[in-house]
């Protein structure tokens, strides 16, 4: 068999339904904001490969990095054990979260989150003060594990589980018009409930169709939150490292969230790593000579130190002037095309936030993940040498910061001819 063959006898994908999926695409190499499939057909990247791969794929400074670290320590226990890396890192991120007091490491987003949770919970079962109800916002995306679905919203994905997953009350998201209502059932939720936590994704909730609402409102609710003791959770995974325009979403807002869910980009896209900070009062609440009140919560390869190395010099990059020019550049180059195709009459809704451009095609079927839209859409792209997941009917590009224009700009007449032809 070739590998094609292969990988349709062994392998199961995620997000894919296999009994009708086609077969997937083989990818040999990459580098920069392309992929090449087995044939050398060139693929822009432009959604950074699940949202992950910030600075471009096989990027040489990253891969030195890694390769040092793996000559000197590939990995040790970190329960009794710590290591220079890992250090380094908590003390480099807590320089720009500086509302937070600890970091806490774990592997992806969907476990960065059930951290923050499973934090939220026992910080007050160890006050011995019961609140034991979470709020989060409709449309939300989490992950993947139970707490992160509980904490989801209502999309369709977690049917097979609900009976599974704890109680969370949700509140509108807080849209453009939504927002004296999610203020409303805010207060209307923690006056009648013991709460404990309001996790959110800051700004723009990307699985749930990259929508997008203002720092103002997000201020007002986390500031409803402080004032009645509800912890606040940032779901930054997606939106960490610059998509927002600003290195965290959390810099746009004055009131700053208790805990944050850092992953995706924190390693470049090179390693599964994720971490979850939090304020020096959480932490202290599990500080106790009872054992008991110790967050029992771990794996295998918590703050593994090539993750830490590939984190580190994703830093590095981020803090060069080349890194932060992109980042404008492809700020404006967004604003442009948003301006052009806003008045398209198969677009609507067009939005833009930082690094993050998104539209929706107007279309007569459901608006949801699931619009029969969506393969045409991802098909027509990619037979195009473009890699664009619409979500539904909703088309968003999250790029590599090193894309170039002619790149973004193939990208964006691609999209154009989409709306012409497809719409």
């Amino acid at each position: 068999m070739n590998l094609i063959e292969k990988d349709k006898a062994y392998i199961w994908h995620p997000f894919t339904q296999m009994k009708t999926a086609g077969d997937p695409i083989l990818i040999k190499r990459a580098k920069g904001a392309l992929i090449y499939d087995e044939n050398d057909n060139e693929i822009i990247d432009a959604v950074s490969s699940w949202w992950v791969n910030v600075h471009g794929h096989a990027h040489p400074y990253i891969a030195d990095k890694i390769y040092e670290q793996l000559n000197k320590l590939e990995h040790v226990i970190f329960a009794g054990f710590t290591h220079e890396p890992a250090v380094e890192l908590a003390e480099r991120l807590l320089g720009y979260l500086p509302h937070q007091s600890k970091i806490f490491f774990s592997d992806n987003g969907s476990t960065a989150v059930e951290v923050a949770l499973k934090m939220s919970l026992q910080y007050f079962y160890n006050k011995n003060e019961k609140r034991d109800t979470i709020i989060a916002l409709e449309s939300a995306y989490h992950g993947d594990t139970f707490g992160a679905m509980s904490a989801g919203g209502d999309d369709g994905f977690n049917d097979p589980f609900k009976k599974h997953m704890f109680k969370i009350e949700r509140i509108p998201t807080p849209t453009k018009g939504n927002e004296n209502k999610s203020i409303e059932q805010l207060k209307e939720i923690i006056s009648e409930k013991n709460v404990c936590s309001f996790i959110f994704e800051p700004l723009i909730q990307g699985a749930g169709g990259m929508v997008m609402y203002e720092p103002e409102i997000l201020d007002e609710l986390i500031g409803i939150c402080k004032e009645n003791n509800v912890l606040c959770i940032a779901d930054e995974v997606m939106v960490g490292f610059y998509r927002t325009g600003k290195i965290f979403a959390s810099n746009h807002l004055k009131n700053k969230p208790d805990l944050t869910c850092l992953s995706k980009g924190l390693t470049g896209g090179t390693l599964p790593m994720s971490i979850t900070s939090c304020s020096e009062e959480i932490y202290n609440a599990f500080l106790s000579q009872d054992k008991k009140k110790t967050f029992f919560h771990g794996h295998s390869f918590t703050g593994n130190p090539i993750g830490c190395a590939a984190a580190l010099a994703s830093l590095d990059l981020f803090e060069k002037e080349e890194t932060k020019n992109n980042i404008e550049r492809i700020i404006q180059s967004h604003q442009r095309f948003k301006n052009k195709i806003e008045k398209h009459p198969s677009a609507t809704n067009v939005r833009q936030r930082g690094t993050i451009i998104a539209l929706d095609f107007k279309t007569d079927s459901s608006t949801s993940y699931f619009n029969s839209l969506r393969d045409t859409l991802y098909y027509f792209f990619l037979e195009h040498g473009v890699l664009l997941r619409p979500l539904g009917n909703v088309v968003y590009i999250m790029p590599p910061y090193c894309i170039s224009d002619e790149q973004l700009n193939k990208v964006y007449h691609l999209i154009e001819k989409a709306l012409d032809e497809l719409a």
